[in-house]
């Protein structure tokens, strides 16, 4: 009987619990580039599409949401100023930001005309409306004649 060593393609939950540091708690644990992507639900109804995507700390004018032809891109770059005034000294330093773009390819079947977005409560709120068309409608009866 012959040993062979497998080796997995894609590494497992266990392989990167194992190679990380457990009591690492920097950012190294989270990202390979040491950047942060807001996190995305979406949701569909009927009507339309709804994209949220959480991005607490911001204001509504650092985003940037445009449309070119089918893609939906959400981006954002704040500025670190790095000021200090006078009398602040500071021991440790950690606040930055850091800037994100995120694209969305919409389905033939929106409105692109009426795309609308809010942020509220570290929430931006992209509601995409389907087409006339597109949207589901309930069962209707035929009379036979």
């Amino acid at each position: 009987m012959a040993l062979v060593k497998f080796t997995n393609r894609y590494p497992s939950f266990f392989d990167r619990f194992f190679d990380s540091e457990l009591f690492d708690w920097t950012s190294r644990n989270y990202s390979e580039t040491n950047t942060t992507i807001p996190s995305v639900n979406i949701k569909e109804s009927d009507d339309d599409f709804e994209v949220e995507m959480a991005a607490p700390g911001f204001t509504k004018n650092d985003f940037r949401v445009e449309l070119n032809h089918d893609i939906l891109t959400v981006s954002s770059e704040k500025k670190v100023e790095n000021e200090t005034r006078e009398g602040q000294e500071f021991t440790k330093r950690e606040f930055s930001y850091q800037s994100f773009c995120r694209s969305f390819t919409l389905p033939h079947t929106v409105d692109n005309q009426k795309i609308s977005a809010t942020y509220e409560n570290g929430i931006l709120k992209v509601l995409i409306p389907k087409k006339e068309e597109a949207r589901t409608r309930p069962p209707r009866t035929i009379e036979i004649s």
